[in-house]
């Protein structure tokens, strides 16, 4: 089947079959490798993003569903060239090792900063807690959203 859907302000159009997720539309029919496919159960977060404003899980969603909808990556964070100041400070606090829950986590904090521009420990905590990293121990994942938070 046909599908289009706005991706990171771009009306893109695409083949789906009726089954694949969301994830796979993105990454695989439409070449935006940045989300990532880890658990395909929606357990670690590492493919978030926003549809229509709402943090998902890609995995969970089926491309159809999307048809007609407004996505946003992690790539398309980014504006003009610049970075996302979540971005930038993950960047800076070094909260990238192997960088698998990376976007995932990009995604979530910006959605949050969006929501709570001045959140507090307990709501950054909460907001992280759909993504799961494996190398970091999540001290310097805190310290970036705090950083971004002061910059937003």
């Amino acid at each position: 089947m046909r599908i289009s859907l706005t991706v990171n302000g771009e009306l893109l159009e695409t083949e789906a079959w009726p089954g694949e997720s969301l994830l796979y539309v993105l990454r695989e029919r439409l070449g935006l490798p940045g989300s990532k496919n880890a658990c395909e159960q929606g357990e670690c977060g590492s493919c978030s993003v926003l549809l229509d404003g709402v943090l998902v899980c890609a995995c969970l969603v089926l491309g159809a569903q999307a048809e007609g909808h407004e996505v946003v990556t992690v790539e398309g964070l980014a504006a003009d060239g610049e970075l996302h100041p979540v971005q930038e400070a993950f960047v800076e606090a070094g909260a990238v090792q192997c960088g698998f829950c990376t976007p995932g986590l990009v995604m979530a904090a910006a959605d949050l900063l969006r929501r709570s521009p001045d959140p507090g420990e307990d709501e950054i905590r909460e907001a992280l807690s759909g993504n799961l990293c494996r190398c970091t121990g999540y001290q310097k994942i805190f310290e970036a959203v705090r950083l971004a938070a002061e910059r937003v």
